[in-house]
C-alpha cells in the first residue's frame, strides 16, 4: 500500500438529497454513483470516475449547509487530531473507525474552514502523471486570515508554502508536502462568507461545462475566467447549494 500524507485523497458531498445530487454530477461529469457495502459499517454511496472511486455522498442534517468535504491523508488520525486542537482547531467529530475502510475525524481550522483528516486501510490514490478528465484536480482554501491558516497547516501537517503574487487578487500560497504541490490558500474574496475549501474537477472544456451545469440547475458563481499559466476555470453552485470549481488546465508549453 502506498500513502501520500498531505494529499487530499477523497471528497464527499454532504447533501440533503443524495439522488438529486448524484443525478446532477453524473450528468455533468459522466460520474457513476453506486452504493457500496462496507463490512462493519453502513452502506456508502460512492462516486466513480472512469471505473475508480473518487468520492461519495453523505446525508447531512436539514439545518446544515450542503457542501463538499475534503479528506486530508494523515499517518495517524489521533495524533493529528490532538496536534490540531493544540494549534487552535475546533473539534467537530472525534477520531472514529469506519469498519474496514479506515479512520477519520472532522475539524475546523482556526479560521473556520471544515475538513476531514483520514487514514485509509487501503492506501491513498496514486499521483497520476496526468489527471484524468472528471478527476479532482486541485483543492483551494479561501480563508478570512491567511497568516493564521498558514501557521496552522504548516505546524500541524508539515506543509511548506510558496507565495505567488496574483496582482489585484493578492497573494496566493501553494501548500507543498514533501516538495509536491497539494493545495492552494488565499484570502477569501468575500470574507462575510467565512472560510472554506473549494475542490476543482478537471474538464475538457471549462465554458461548455459551465453552460451544461447551468442547464442542469446550477448557478454560476464565477464565470469562466483565465488564470495566466494555469488554465481556465469557473466556480459553480450546484442545485443543492454546494460550491465546486471546474478547470481546463493550460496545456504544457
Amino acid at each position: 500500500m502506498d500513502y501520500h500524507h498531505g494529499k487530499f485523497v477523497w471528497f464527499e458531498h454532504l447533501s440533503h438529497d443524495i439522488p438529486k445530487a448524484s443525478a446532477f454530477y453524473d450528468a455533468l461529469f459522466g460520474w457513476r454513483s453506486e452504493t457500496v457495502e462496507i463490512p462493519a459499517s453502513v452502506p456508502y454511496p460512492t462516486i466513480y470516475n472512469a471505473g475508480h472511486g473518487i468520492g461519495g455522498f453523505r446525508e447531512t442534517p436539514a439545518d446544515t449547509a450542503v457542501r463538499w468535504a475534503s479528506y486530508l491523508s494523515v499517518p495517524d488520525v489521533d495524533a493529528s487530531f490532538r496536534d490540531a486542537m493544540t494549534a487552535g482547531g475546533t473539534p467537530l467529530m472525534p477520531p472514529t473507525e469506519y469498519g474496514t475502510a479506515g479512520s477519520g475525524a472532522v475539524l475546523a481550522d482556526p479560521t473556520g474552514a471544515e475538513f476531514v483528516i483520514w487514514q485509509s486501510t487501503r492506501g491513498d490514490p496514486p499521483d497520476a502523471a496526468e489527471i484524468a478528465i472528471g478527476d479532482w484536480y486541485w483543492n483551494e482554501l479561501a480563508t478570512t486570515d491567511e497568516g493564521k491558516a498558514l501557521a496552522f497547516y504548516e505546524s500541524v501537517f508539515g506543509f511548506s508554502s510558496e507565495a505567488m503574487d496574483m496582482g489585484p487578487m493578492g497573494t496566493y500560497y501553494v501548500l507543498k508536502k514533501d516538495g509536491k504541490p497539494r493545495a492552494g490558500l488565499m484570502r477569501a474574496p468575500q470574507p462575510a462568507d467565512g472560510s472554506g475549501w473549494l475542490p476543482y474537477v478537471r474538464v475538457a472544456d471549462c465554458d461548455a461545462s459551465a453552460t451544461k451545469a447551468q442547464s442542469l440547475g446550477a448557478r454560476i458563481a464565477m464565470p469562466p475566467s483565465d488564470i495566466p499559466q494555469v488554465g481556465r476555470f469557473s466556480v459553480l453552485i450546484d442545485p443543492l447549494g454546494a460550491a465546486i470549481a471546474v478547470i481546463r488546465p493550460q496545456p504544457p508549453a
